[in-house]
């Protein structure tokens, strides 16, 4: 039987405990996957899926972001990362959680997937840490040039400025979300273009851990990473060897509906990636693990695993 474990750990932050979830397969480990999730919501989200990998053999952990799920104390610090250097806060969280488990499990693959905000914080590991992994997926993720980034920071640090970090823009929000359903006909809802299935979609709405918005501070923070990695000398301290798998819905707003996608995909083999693949799913919008052909993409990451290597049978 899978066994579902809940656990903490202290973060980069000095005051703050992380709330980890662990995914135990029943029998032999074959592999470790980490899962980073996005903007917003929580790793117990990814339960499904999780379940889905330890059918495999495969162990999964993940956590809850500063500002997110059992790792906010309250509602207040939700979409808040830390006073100072909340980015590079981020990135050390997920490092001593690769670093905590690789130390009961040393000479598994061990494979790191973000998921949309978590894509972006991914992208910045395998610059960092990328030499801690042997895989990485990267799921929903989106191109944004230097240019936009910083903008977007200097956006953040007026409204900060005016009302302070902990405020909740919603000139921040307009900026990168206001468009998002806006190619979408018959919405119900303004969180349409998360998913085609509307029972996750509302799900989602029902969650009081899901869909609030964000501080100034986490606006900064997160634009911080994303304009770092927009930098091609920064891309080139990813380990060439490493295999990265790119994976979207085509109708996901946030990879500009595969475009953006494309575009990171082509930054990586740019800076010499030697085993770069890329999948985009036609109809499926931003929440591709959650999507209604869920059950495909969990076997398209499983045949993956497989063929580079990382997943024996």
């Amino acid at each position: 039987m899978i066994k579902e474990e809940h656990f903490y750990f202290p973060s980069a932050e000095g005051t703050m405990q992380i709330h980890g979830m662990r995914w135990v397969p029943e029998g032999e480990v074959k592999a470790v996957f980490q899962i980073t999730h996005g903007m917003s919501e929580h790793i117990e989200r990814y339960r499904d899926f999780a379940m889905y990998l330890a059918g495999f053999g495969i162990l999964v952990v993940g956590h809850d972001h500063l500002g997110h799920g059992g790792s906010a104390p309250s509602e207040k610090e939700f979409g808040y990362f830390a006073k100072e250097n909340g980015n590079k806060i981020l990135v050390s969280d997920i490092h001593r959680l690769v670093r905590m488990t690789k130390r009961d499990y040393k000479k598994l693959p061990y494979i790191l997937l973000g998921h949309s905000m978590g894509s972006f914080l991914a992208r910045q590991y395998l610059c960092q840490h990328g030499g801690e992994l042997d895989g990485a997926i990267i799921c929903g993720t989106g191109y944004h040039s230097y240019a936009e980034a910083r903008l977007g920071m200097l956006v953040a640090k007026s409204e900060a400025f005016l009302h302070g970090w902990e405020y909740r823009s919603r000139l921040l929000w307009w900026m990168t979300f206001g468009s998002f359903n806006a190619k979408f006909k018959d919405t119900c809802t303004d969180c349409d273009w998360l998913c085609r299935d509307y029972a996750v979609v509302e799900a989602y709405i029902r969650d009081p851990l899901c869909g609030f918005a964000f501080t100034v501070n986490g606006y900064y923070n997160m634009l911080k990473g994303i304009s770092k990695i927009a930098r091609p000398e920064y891309l080139e301290r990813m380990p060439k060897e490493l295999p990265v798998l790119f994976i979207a819905g085509e109708s996901d707003p946030v990879g500009n509906f595969g475009k953006g996608v494309r575009r990171v995909e082509k930054e990586f083999r740019k800076i010499g990636m030697q085993h770069v693949a890329c999948k985009l799913y036609p109809e499926d919008r931003h929440e591709l693990l959650n999507e209604l052909d869920k059950k495909t993409v969990y076997k398209d990451i499983v045949k993956w695993l497989e063929e580079s290597g990382l997943l024996q049978n």
